[in-house]
């Protein structure tokens, strides 16, 4: 295992940059096994609910789930050119790609409410007396679309504010192309963010 030092001020300051690696990879790791049991759970209804799961599918905005899709693959991108730009010693190209993964990150969560707000002023949500009265495999279809994509939303919102603290950090020069793990951490949380919604994008928009 290497490790790094860094000499401020007279002092000498270790960093273990491999073991913060590590330890952000079995972080990762424990996100993968929430949502892989969720992928679970939902295969084993798609299975015994399949033409069900299909008809509720049609009620979702296929447009409004490609939108996203795309908008979270162009974020992954904007971080990945961040984390690449500081690396370089190019600061104010990696701060202003940070501002501009955090922009694509919340015209996400835009999109969300507003796919969520048109579902339930419909009266499609957990427990409506409208949802109740459908079939047991579309209830669960729509029960399982709000845990999971909400779940997704929370950690797209724990993504902008880590985000956010790395371009502080980075605008203070704490963050710097000699010390960018961190950032670089933050990239993998955040890919790890886009790629479970590519698996949830076709299992809930594009059931077929």
């Amino acid at each position: 295992m290497s490790s790094a030092e860094h000499v401020a001020e007279g002092h000498h300051v270790h960093r273990d940059d491999e073991g913060a690696r590590l330890g952000m990879w079995l972080s990762l790791f424990t996100e993968l096994l929430l949502f892989g049991g969720m992928f679970l759970v939902y295969s084993i209804y798609h299975y015994l609910h399949q033409n069900e799961f299909h008809l509720a599918a049609k009620q979702l905005n296929t447009l409004m789930g490609t939108l996203n899709t795309v908008i979270l693959l162009t974020s992954s991108l904007t971080m990945a050119l961040s984390i690449a730009a500081l690396q370089k010693g190019k600061q104010t190209l990696s701060v202003f790609m940070q501002l501009v993964t955090i922009l694509f990150a919340l015209l996400f969560l835009l999109n969300k409410y507003f796919e969520w707000s048109a579902k339930i002023n419909h009266g499609i949500y957990p427990q409506s007396d409208e949802l109740l009265t459908q079939s047991n495999g579309t209830i669960l279809f729509f029960g399982l679309y709000y845990i999971m994509t909400g779940l997704h939303g929370l950690h797209v919102i724990i993504g902008v504010a880590v985000i956010s603290y790395m371009t502080i950090g980075t605008i203070k020069g704490k963050i710097n192309s000699a010390n960018f793990v961190r950032l670089e951490a933050a990239g993998l949380y955040w890919h790890l963010v886009d790629i479970i919604w590519i698996f949830l994008f076709p299992l809930f928009y594009l059931i077929v």
